[in-house]
C-alpha cells in the first residue's frame, strides 16, 4: 500500500476556509468533514484536515501556533505549469489571501506562494520536465 499524508492545519472559521480553498479548486472528503473539521483532497494520498482552532487543541498538549505571527511550516505543492502557479496564486488573493513575496523564476523552477486567510504559507512551484530546462534567471 502507498503512504498517504494528512497534513493537520488549525483554522478559525472552517466555512469560510472551505470556500477559500474551493476557490482554488479543490475537492473535500465528506466522509470526514463535520462542524469542527473537513479533509481537502489535494491529490490521491495527499489531504489537508482543516481543524477549527479548539479542535485542533484536543490533538496536542501544546499551544496552537499563531500562524501569522510564526511559521509552523511551509507547504510546497508541485503543479503542471507555470501558468497554474500564477492561476492559483491570483485565485488565493482574490479569495482574500495575501503573496509574501514576489514570483520567482529560475529558469528550470518557477515558484511563487501564497497566505491563506489563517496565516498558513502555501508555496507552488513547476519545474520543467528533465532535459527541458533553460539557464537560470540571474
Amino acid at each position: 500500500m502507498a503512504m498517504q499524508i494528512f497534513v493537520n492545519l488549525a483554522v478559525k472559521d472552517l466555512q469560510r476556509t472551505i470556500a477559500f480553498f474551493e476557490r482554488l479548486g479543490f475537492g473535500f472528503d465528506a466522509r470526514f468533514t463535520d462542524d469542527n473539521a473537513t479533509c481537502m483532497v489535494v491529490s490521491d494520498g495527499i489531504y489537508v484536515m482543516l481543524l477549527v482552532e479548539p479542535f485542533f487543541q484536543t490533538f496536542t498538549p501544546r499551544p496552537v501556533a499563531d500562524a501569522r505571527a510564526t511559521t509552523e511550516v511551509l507547504m510546497c505543492l508541485g503543479v503542471e505549469s507555470r501558468a497554474r502557479v500564477d492561476e492559483l496564486v491570483a485565485a488565493a488573493v482574490a479569495g482574500g489571501g495575501r503573496t509574501l513575496k514576489p514570483a520567482k523564476d529560475h529558469g528550470f523552477m518557477y515558484e511563487h506562494g501564497f497566505e491563506d486567510l489563517d496565516g498558513h504559507l502555501w508555496e507552488l512551484v513547476y519545474m520543467e520536465p528533465e532535459g527541458e530546462s533553460a539557464a537560470p534567471a540571474a
